[in-house]
């Protein structure tokens, strides 16, 4: 696995069952990782927006005397502050190095390729496949949308909230959706939370991208893979969200027994029409 600080904590995390408000404190240091071995429960309580207390019980959740504990397990596992090129980087360059090892840790996630094998069965078995993706998440769930529908004979993008948006979940589920695909993204709308909520009560199974296993959606996602985010610059960057979800076209591609054919009709096509320049 990979050695970086988000990384150090995710498996710190793992097979811990926590509350909302721990998922929250633990959703914040690993958006944070870097930091996290050097702050107060203070500190850490006012950037989750919690209460101290919560922080202390946090850390005795993951089997910690208390969070002074906690935090001197994290300084000692942290690797020695290095020196070099890394020293030199400007804020772009460090955005980009950040993403390099987003990247790199979802590749590494994907060593065992399990997760995403049954979201893929999962998502080409749905007659009928709503996408969901709010605000920030909107182009990840716009983008799969393309291309799945490419292959995918009913694909339905779901990229605005508001009341109809229950309808259209609806209107999945009558033509025969059994599953629905949701890019999950900080900061994470309500709205989701609860459409998320409302697809499980209709009956579907929801597969989530989101940017931590301990993100707000966790709690209605039955298949969830996590996919950091970058936060070195003014807006979050999602590289390894958009790149899982082209993984999970090619998974869902490997179910659907006719998906070669339907892109070679529509490269047929496309090139009857003379639709891109060669």
């Amino acid at each position: 696995m990979s050695d970086s600080p988000a990384a150090r904590l995710q498996q710190l995390f793992e097979g811990h069952r926590l509350t909302p408000t721990q998922r929250r404190i633990a959703h914040c240091m690993v958006r944070r990782a870097a930091d996290a071995p050097f702050l107060s429960s203070v500190e850490l309580a006012e950037l989750a927006g919690v209460s101290q207390p919560s922080v202390t019980r946090f850390a005795v959740a993951l089997g910690f005397d208390g969070y002074p504990a906690l935090r001197k397990h994290l300084r000692e596992v942290a690797p020695a502050a290095g020196s070099g090129a890394a020293d030199t980087y400007n804020e772009y360059q460090q955005a980009v190095q950040a993403e390099i090892e987003n990247l790199r840790h979802l590749a590494e996630l994907l060593a065992d390729p399990s997760a995403v094998e049954r979201a893929g069965r999962l998502l080409a078995a749905s007659p009928a496949l709503p996408v969901l993706g709010l605000r920030a998440a909107s182009s990840q769930a716009r983008g799969f949308a393309y291309f799945a529908a490419k292959v995918h004979p009913d694909v339905r993008l779901l990229d605005e909230g508001g009341t109809m948006l229950a309808d259209r979940i609806d209107a999945s589920v009558r033509a025969g959706a059994t599953a629905l695909l949701c890019f999950a993204l900080p900061r994470h709308p309500r709205e989701v939370i609860e459409a998320l909520a409302y697809a499980q009560s209709a009956g579907l199974t929801v597969v989530t991208v989101a940017d931590s296993a301990f993100a707000p959606v966790a709690k209605h996602s039955d298949v969830l893979i996590p996919a950091a985010v970058g936060t070195g610059l003014a807006f979050d960057t999602a590289c390894a969200p958009m790149l899982l979800g082209r993984v999970l076209i090619e998974a869902m591609c490997d179910d659907l027994p006719d998906a070669q054919a339907r892109l070679e009709e529509f490269d047929a096509r496309a090139s009857a029409r003379g639709l891109f320049a060669e």
